[in-house]
């Protein structure tokens, strides 16, 4: 309990007592429970979409993307602000130097133009691909975020955490097991939903294939800003895939 507590926590901004972040070992394990909470977000995201449902399509997006970005906090939206900014500025020297360059500018808390540019067009992406779909959307809004947390279970599975001292570092000694198998009930889900679930799948992991793969040219593993990143990319590939599906 003290590990979903934790994941539930550190993934959205629902109040949890602050004992679940006390035990290193349930923030450790919290890391299986990352797509139970995707899930929860869409739940949630389905509940106001059935209330938005009889509104008008571009009001009930934009209240549903704003809803979405006040639950997370917009927590994964700064890690892509950074990233991108961080990924840009990075380039132009040999291997080494971009690595420690992109480190160093991901720690930066200021955002710079190109950052701005990257936040605006998820949120566009996002408003209006939620316009586009029919309402009440179910699949999407609880495909978008399950799978966006699924690849952050992934991600720290496959990928080494570059980032001494950093946020993720606890989830590294996650049971490995607990989390393949929290994989495999998020991919279960996907089949259920038919075929525009296995695309949401699809999208997803080739989504996640390539900025793993950018990551690991670029950093030889991953830092919380470029898991932020993904989770928005996911979300944002799975909502444009599925609107584009209708």
């Amino acid at each position: 309990m003290r590990a979903l507590l934790a994941a539930i926590g550190f993934l959205t901004r629902i109040p949890v007592p602050a004992w679940a972040f006390a035990d290193s070992r349930a923030q450790s394990r919290s890391l299986l429970w990352y797509p139970l909470v995707g899930l929860l977000i869409g739940a949630l995201l389905c509940a106001l979409a059935w209330a938005l449902q009889s509104r008008p399509p571009l009001l009930s997006a934009a209240l549903l993307l704003a809803a979405w970005t006040a639950l997370t906090g917009a927590m994964h939206l700064d890690g892509l602000a950074d990233s991108a900014d961080a990924w840009v500025g990075g380039m132009g020297a040999d291997a080494a130097q971009r690595r420690e360059r992109t480190l160093t500018i991901m720690k930066d808390p200021r955002s710079g133009p190109i950052a701005v540019v990257a936040v605006v067009l998820v949120l566009l992406l996002k408003f209006a691909a939620l316009a586009s779909l029919p309402a009440p959307a179910w699949s999407a809004l609880l495909l978008a975020p399950l799978l966006a947390r699924a690849g952050l279970t992934l991600a720290f599975l496959t990928t080494p955490y570059v980032r001494g001292g950093g946020l993720g570092q606890a989830l590294v000694d996650a049971p490995r097991v607990a989390c393949i198998i929290a994989l495999l009930i998020a991919a279960g889900l996907c089949a259920l939903a038919g075929w525009r679930g296995g695309l949401a799948a699809l999208v997803a992991g080739l989504i996640f294939w390539r900025w793993r793969r950018a990551c690991l040219q670029r950093l030889q593993g991953m830092t919380g800003d470029t898991c932020g990143a993904l989770t928005e990319l996911v979300e944002t590939g799975v909502l444009v895939a599925l609107a584009l599906s209708y």
